[in-house]
């Protein structure tokens, strides 16, 4: 790639395929873009020309050369649920601190809000009470998200 500056535009940036072909892009300095196609047999003579503007010219970049992906770590890949369980007036946690439960220790599950009906309660602490009528944000596996159904419901 070949950066020429072009004094009160901006830049043009050539580029040579290893078929031969010839690119270039002249940036302005107000961020217009232009991508222009040459004549293989005269490198001089551009064949076609198109202006993009900033957005057009990222999204051509990201289809061109994307971004590494993180991993897709989907959550059926990962063995993952979310379920909501309610704390029900025959709880045996019913109006006891959330850290009575132990839940990720015996169960890998996590606590991670509870739905109250005056409001939510994202990441309550261990000395959170429960109440009757609570529903508690759990995530984990499917077996540890099952067995803390249990634990609360004292099944």
């Amino acid at each position: 790639m070949k950066r020429t500056p072009l004094p009160g535009v901006g830049f043009q940036y050539d580029v040579a395929t290893r078929s031969g072909r010839h690119l270039s892009v002249v940036v302005h300095q107000d961020g217009r873009r232009f991508l222009g196609f040459y004549d293989p047999e005269d490198p001089d003579t551009c064949q076609a020309s198109f202006q993009l503007d900033s957005d057009e010219a990222a999204s051509l970049a990201a289809l061109i050369a994307p971004e590494p992906e993180a991993p897709d770590l989907a959550v059926g890949e990962l063995d993952l649920a979310t379920e909501r369980i309610p704390v029900t007036a025959k709880s045996p946690y019913r109006g006891r601190p959330l850290g009575d439960t132990r839940a990720r220790t015996r169960t890998g599950a996590s606590i991670v809000a509870v739905l109250r009906r005056t409001a939510p309660h994202p990441a309550p602490g261990p000395d959170f009470r429960l109440e009757a009528g609570d529903i508690l944000v759990v995530v984990g596996t499917r077996q540890g998200v099952e067995e803390l159904a249990q634990i609360i419901t004292g099944g």
